[in-house]
């Protein structure tokens, strides 16, 4: 099992402490980070949270899928490896047409 976890439905009022801190309950917490827009900075509703050993990332899993924080229920699951991103930059197409 991975380490790192999947957090979505996060409220747009959470930190990144606040997620720290509902998911020491389950165990330690090695670290915590909330995407966010690129543009505007403004958080994105979901993020990421890595657990030290996998007993915790599973009992994290287990205690936190569907709980409420602020209002919103959280979503939490086994984070799946990032895809790569194909192809090349083409810019804005042939412009000698």
């Amino acid at each position: 099992m991975n380490l790192k976890l999947y957090v979505g439905n996060i409220p747009f009022g959470a930190s990144e402490e606040d997620l720290k801190k509902l998911f020491s309950e389950a165990g330690e917490v090695q670290s915590v980070k909330i995407v966010t827009n690129a543009y505007s900075g403004r958080p994105r509703g979901f993020g990421f949270v890595e657990m030290t050993s996998q007993a915790d990332a599973k009992k994290a899993i287990s205690l936190l899928n569907g709980k409420t924080l602020m209002d919103r229920a959280l979503t939490v699951n086994e984070a799946r490896p990032q895809k790569k991103r194909g192809g090349e930059f083409r810019g804005r197409g042939n412009r000698n047409r």
